[in-house]
């Protein structure tokens, strides 16, 4: 029977925050980076009808873009830019980076899995498009 190895993991959940000084926040994704197995990959969507609830003055195109521009930068996409072009670990640190901007992380968080991209895509379901 293979032996299972655990890895250590962190994770964000990105935000669209519309106005910074309310710190109010619609979850749109979840970024997770695990060293020992050199990953890190995102999970975005972007619920127009919810945004639209949330904060009707936020442009849903333009909202898009910044996500995927996040994500570019998340898969090394070099025609993102120079912050692209890091290593995995350098373009996680910079994602999570605080800032006081539209599009934000959570603090990160850590984890243990023995399936990073598993764990991504139950993170994304549970804390982004709530389902248990």
């Amino acid at each position: 029977m293979p032996e299972k190895h655990l890895f250590e993991y962190e994770y964000a959940i990105i935000r669209i925050v519309p106005r910074v000084e309310r710190e109010e926040f619609l979850n749109v994704g979840v970024v997770l980076y695990c060293r020992p197995q050199r990953f890190l990959k995102t999970m975005i969507t972007l619920d127009e009808e919810r945004l639209k609830c949330f904060a009707p003055a936020t442009d849903p195109v333009l909202m898009k873009s910044y996500l995927d521009a996040f994500g570019e930068i998340c898969m090394g996409n070099k025609q993102a830019g120079p912050i692209a072009q890091g290593d995995p670990a350098s373009r996680f640190r910079w994602l999570t980076a605080n800032r006081s901007t539209i599009l934000q992380t959570s603090r990160v968080h850590p984890g243990l899995t023995t399936n990073p991209e598993a764990t991504l895509r139950h993170l994304f379901e549970t804390l982004v498009l709530l389902t248990d």
